[in-house]
């Protein structure tokens, strides 16, 4: 049964100007392994902005729960490319509390946009 869906979308360009005025802005929204692709290179803006609207899409399917914190949720790829989520602490102790059992997740970036797009299967 699907409990909740979230939907976001960030503008590429924006969201770099972010991470370049607040350098301290990476380390509150992304874990470690989030900034780097398997190849050791540091990912680019667009994967950074998809992952970011894929965490505000989480948020939106848990009903936006006061108290997430962001790196709570890691966006990580599964063996196949295909991205998934794992949560853990507050977005856990939120997804536990509405019976999420499991995640569906969706990224795209295009036309200077990145997007998600969460659910939350109980």
């Amino acid at each position: 049964m699907i409990l909740g869906v979230g939907i976001d979308v960030a503008e590429i360009d924006r969201f770099a100007r972010s991470l370049e005025r607040t350098p301290e802005l990476a380390g509150r929204l992304f874990v470690d392994a989030e900034l780097w692709l398997p190849s050791g290179e540091r990912r680019g803006t667009a994967s950074l902005a998809a992952r970011f609207a894929a965490k505000e899409a989480l948020a939106k399917a848990l009903g936006a729960p006061p108290g997430l914190r962001w790196t709570d949720a890691e966006v990580v790829s599964a063996e196949d490319g295909r991205p998934r989520l794992e949560v853990r602490g507050t977005v856990a102790a939120a997804a536990e509390r509405l019976g999420v059992r499991s995640w569906h997740l969706s990224l795209s970036h295009d036309a200077g946009v990145a997007s998600a797009v969460v659910i939350a299967e109980g």
